[in-house]
């Protein structure tokens, strides 16, 4: 009987953490997001993601350049969706970034992590 028990434990726990590893890119559609992020990041980060929005030049500090791959691929993808939902301050990041999760669904989040990822900074996360 323990070793049911114990067998059942193991088969749930590889389940969660294969789960869990799904990307951005798996969760989310980039294509969508990239019409979210025009829409909503680019007059901050730019069209390109580099930083340079036409909001940018009021911003202290100014806008993370998320095409630098070297950043960004130090980042999960829930330190992302974190970031994007919660706001820069949840992370200890600038509070100057906006929390989003109250105005995006949580697909859309998903959907602008797949698009940064492909098509910004053509990274994925890299443990170190």
């Amino acid at each position: 009987m323990r070793r049911f028990i114990y067998t059942m434990l193991f088969l749930v726990t590889c389940v969660v953490f294969s789960l869990s590893s799904v990307s951005a890119a798996e969760k989310g559609d980039a294509a969508k997001g990239k019409e979210t992020f025009q829409n909503t990041c680019a007059a901050c980060h730019g069209a390109e993601g580099k930083g340079d929005g036409v909001a940018s030049a009021a911003l202290d500090p100014k806008p993370r350049n998320l095409s630098d791959a070297a950043y960004v691929s130090t980042k999960t993808d829930e330190h992302l969706y974190k970031v994007i939902s919660e706001g820069g301050a949840s992370v200890g990041l600038s509070p100057m970034m906006a929390a989003w999760g109250g105005t995006l669904s949580e697909q859309d989040i998903w959907n602008v992590i797949a698009y940064v990822r492909q098509d910004i900074c053509k990274c994925q996360y890299k443990a170190k």
